[in-house]
């Protein structure tokens, strides 16, 4: 590499593990109490009283003063110095020498609550020594509790440990059970000190101890206090639903109380929960109670953070316009400087992916001097690593769609820089996590550079760090960056092995899933596309090239196994949770014993080629490949899905669907049709899910006049058998009009045609129609009667989003999460056949079809049969009375019977167009 295309040398950022000075913490806040006037007024009449009187009521007021300063999650930290708290500083040194330790403690309470840290640890330093000399235990212990608190808000971890530690000790040879909460409340500010500085477990245990602690001096806030921290300590750990649980149970606790920070705080971070499992709206809810609570008692750090916390749901909603609203709002709400800076990172992030560029400009030095003035923690950290990476963004960008490369005024060596002093920082904090996050991010700058060696070495060194940790969001990263950086350098063995490695760290991921529904990813969810998605096609794109001259079983074997563990990965974390368990038999098994006539195909579109990989009865794996770019065959296949619905267009359909047969068969028909092969078996990706294969074109005749055709999830199939073998008793429900609120989905008068269509096929059946068709009733039926059919005639959406995908019943949607419940109620009994007619995709969801995989797997049929776009009812009620007349001679298999009912309706007038026939598709057991 020459010189010039070095932005900056290997030695101009050198990482340095070194300790660095610590600097200003701004972290959670203290929860606020004011202490009463009465308690004041008896303070300054203190020479009046009696001894005893006196030490009670400083008891008493050292008590407060920790909750004052206590909670780690119930923070509030006023954002301004009245004259009387000015007055004070002014006058410390003097107040100092003068006051007794229950001054200097009330001087330190009015420090801390005006943000004034540094000062509030000097004041409460000189108190502790005067109870020292004093030898007044207790009252020391309550002071070095909230020194840890101050010190905590400096970033000073070292001291504040060293401080609560010394506290807890002097507690522990106290009389427990008259000081039990003061106990309590210094465990809370050890709990806050563990979460904040990544010891999640640990906090989890030391609010776990405050409970039981509240609990028996029955302190009611105090336990919701407590449970609230310990949902944090869960949401830290993946464990949303948990964290879920805990909070809901808060929330309807204090539902009935007055407002309270507890429950504004409380009823967030269910929001923040129930956006990571994905349920939008639920979240947006909790998050709009919150900042309502918040604005009706006057917190503007809790209405900075509720909006911030709005701002999320709007961005995950996919309205960048609200979400921008949000974030602009809290910048002007939040005292807090962590919260502001945070806000504007997201705001800058959706500015650049709109290009905004004169906006850009004007919110990039404001940031950079936000974050120059943030005290060191993790939270800090990441904001600076978030904005390393935007400015690389926002660089990128700009040479895209601009000459000036100097439009913003700085370098890459800028965000290098930058990075580097975070790895310098987390080094100093002791946080492996942040660190070895910190070195990914100079790492992946690095490669953007083409210094390789150098980005390699940054990466292991991450890799290191995170080797002992059980941090995967960050692992299978620096994995994947590493298996990069070796196949840049043509080191392909080793790029290989480095890409194997961040699979089964992904894996592990969906193993954790299956033995524990309670935990969840949140960076791997959040960004599957984009960090996900191309680990899998990378690695695949590896192990083919690794091939030598002929194909190797081996190694094809592995690469079709890894995109189907990409689709059961995407199935995962569309749902959130781990699908397709249970006993399965592989498909190849399937074809060799069960259905020899039948073929299997697996379709990759990778970036520069499209690769096919083809199973043919007592044949070894082959493969042949198509020099075309990703882009390319989606753009090919976004238009054949638009001409496929408009009966109109049938030669522009050919035209298209030719081309695509000719990637998918052409290579491959000879041998299919010497073979004996009547059944096709796709098991596609990508954007062909979305396409029905039936309507693929040769030049003369559409796929489905030479081959049933079928479609599969994945690799494995559960227990097949044939439906042929059973007696057939099916559950039809239809909806012949929307319900209310549903009013764009057509009136669908065909329906009892098409019920009477399937009784007269000989099928046993159970209606329920209209009124009758409701979620409690079709619950009731399937656990009433084991039916091996369910046919339900309704419309019905599939989109790549969860909450987008559902059917209609009388009383609205039901939405496919549910359908596991729906279809699980007939106990062991499994619906062998489950058909979605009047269903289509989204309009304009390049993944639509992830829904409708969704919906197969989530019923847990056997077969499913849907159709990808909605048509004429008409020719609907025609399909399915030829489907199940085929279906009810016993002779042949479903996808033989769908076949012939596509057959039927090509061979009609009316519906020859693929448009009419080709928009069922079959998906799962086919024989």
């Amino acid at each position: 590499m020459t010189k010039t295309t070095r932005i900056f040398s290997a030695n101009s950022v050198k990482v340095k593990k070194q300790k660095q000075p610590e600097c200003c913490l701004f972290s959670r806040r203290s929860f606020a109490l004011s202490v009463s006037p009465i308690l004041k007024d008896a303070f300054l009449r203190r020479k009046k009283t009696t001894l005893a009187y006196f030490l009670r009521l400083l008891l008493y007021f050292l008590i407060t003063l920790l909750c004052i300063l206590g909670s780690p999650v119930l923070a509030k930290v006023t954002g301004s110095i009245n004259s009387s708290s000015q007055l004070l500083i002014n006058n410390l040194t003097l107040l100092a020498v003068a006051a007794d330790p229950a001054s200097l403690l009330e001087q330190g309470k009015v420090l801390y609550n005006d943000g004034k840290f540094a000062k509030a640890v000097e004041v409460l330093e000189q108190a502790v020594q005067a109870y020292k000399q004093q030898r007044q235990s207790l009252r020391m212990a309550v002071t070095l509790s909230n020194l840890s608190l101050a010190y905590q808000q400096l970033g000073a971890w070292s001291q504040a440990q060293q401080a609560i530690t010394e506290s807890l000790n002097l507690l522990k040879g106290q009389d427990k059970n008259q000081n039990l909460q003061i106990f309590a409340q210094s465990l809370d500010i050890q709990g806050r000190l563990q979460l904040t500085t990544g010891q999640a477990e640990a906090a989890l245990e030391t609010w776990r101890q405050t409970e039981e602690i509240y609990r028996q001096a029955d302190n009611q806030s105090g336990v919701v206090r407590s449970l609230i921290n310990q949902a944090q300590a869960w949401r830290t750990q993946g464990f949303y639903p948990r964290s879920v649980k805990t909070l809901e149970e808060v929330s309807q606790t204090l539902k009935s109380q007055p407002d309270c920070i507890e429950k504004t705080v409380s009823l967030r971070s269910l929001g923040d929960a129930l956006l990571v499992l994905g349920d939008l709206e639920k979240s947006r809810q909790a998050l709009e109670e919150s900042l309502m609570i918040a604005r009706n008692l006057q917190s503007s750090a809790d209405i900075g953070a509720s909006l911030f916390s709005l701002g999320n749901n709007a961005r995950k909603q996919q309205d960048k316009a609200k979400a921008i609203a949000y974030y602009q709002q809290t910048v002007a709400a939040s005292p807090l400087p962590l919260t502001k800076v945070q806000a504007q990172l997201n705001l800058f992030g959706l500015l650049i992916e709109d290009q905004q560029w004169a906006k850009v400009q004007t919110l990039l030095p404001l940031i950079e001097s936000q974050l120059n003035q943030l005290p060191l923690s993790r939270a800090s950290i990441y904001a600076q690593v978030n904005f390393a990476q935007s400015l690389a963004k926002v660089k990128s960008g700009i040479l895209q769609a601009s000459s000036h490369n100097s439009y913003l005024g700085f370098s890459t060596k800028d965000s290098a820089v930058l990075l580097a002093s975070t790895i310098q920082q987390s080094h100093s904090l002791g946080d492996k996590r942040a660190e070895a996050y910190a070195l990914k991010s100079l790492g992946g700058l690095y490669e953007e550079t083409r210094q390789w060696s150098e980005a390699q070495d940054l990466t292991r060194q991450g890799l290191a760090l995170v080797e002992s940790s059980n941090v995967p969001e960050i692992t299978y990263t620096l994995q994947w960056q590493l298996g990069r950086l070796l196949k840049a350098q043509k080191d392909i063995n080793g790029a290989i092995a480095a890409y194997d490695a961040a699979v089964d760290t992904l894996q592990s991921v969906r193993r954790d899933l299956v033995v524990n529904k309670d935990v969840v990813n949140q960076d791997v969810q959040f960004n599957f596309r984009d960090s996900v998605e191309p680990i899998y096609r990378q690695s695949v794109e590896l192990l083919l090239k690794s091939q030598q001259e002929k194909p190797d079983e081996k190694i094809l074997e592995k690469a079709r196994q890894r995109i189907e563990a990409l689709q059961l990965a995407e199935l995962d974390n569309f749902f959130q949770e781990a699908c397709l368990q249970g006993q399965k038999v592989t498909l190849d098994q399937v074809v060799e014993q069960d259905n020899p006539t039948a073929a299997i195909l697996y379709p990759i579109i990778l970036e520069k080629e499209l690769q096919v990989i083809v199973k043919i009865p007592k044949q070894p794996l082959q493969n042949y490949t198509t020099q075309i770019s990703y882009t390319e065959v989606e753009k090919l296949l976004v238009e054949l899905r638009k001409n496929l619905v408009n009966p109109t267009a049938t030669k522009a359909v050919q035209t298209h669907s030719h081309q695509v047969y000719n990637w998918l068969l052409k290579p491959i028909e000879s041998q299919l049709q010497k073979s004996g092969v009547d059944t096709l078996v796709f098991v596609l990706d990508g954007p062909l899910r979305n396409l029905p294969m039936a309507a693929l074109y040769d030049g003369k005749q559409y796929l489905v006049e030479k081959y049933a055709v079928a479609l599969s999830v994945g690799l494995q199939l559960l227990n097949p058998k044939p439906l042929v073998q059973q007696q057939l008793r099916a559950l039809t429900a239809g909806l012949t009009q929307p319900p209310p609120g549903f009013s764009k989905f057509a009136p669908l008068l065909a329906i009892k045609s098409e019920f009477d269509g399937i009784s007269k096929a000989g099928i046993s059946t159970t209606s329920l129609l209209d009124r009758d068709f409701k979620k409690k009733n079709l619950e009731s039926e399937i656990g009433a009667t084991s039916f091996n059919i369910v046919h339900l005639a309704t419309h019905g959406q599939f989109s790549s989003r969860l909450e987008d995908t559902f059917i209609l019943d009388f009383d609205g949607q039901i939405n496919v999460k549910d359908f596991d419940t729906l279809f699980s109620s007939q106990g062991k009994t499994i619906v062998e056949l489950l058909v979605l007619s009047a269903c289509q995709t989204a309009t304009g969801d390049s993944r639509a079809a992830l829904g409708l995989a969704g919906a197969a797997v989530r019923a847990g049929a056997r077969s499913t049969i849907a159709s990808l776009w909605q048509i004429d009812d008409e020719s609907t009620a025609m399909f399915v009375t030829a489907f199940y007349r085929e279906l009810k001679s016993g002779k042949i298999t479903k996808a033989e019977a769908v076949h012939h009912a596509q057959m039927q309706l090509l061979k009609h007038p009316n519906y020859k167009a693929p448009s009419f026939w080709s928009a069922y598709v079959l998906i799962g057991n086919w024989l």
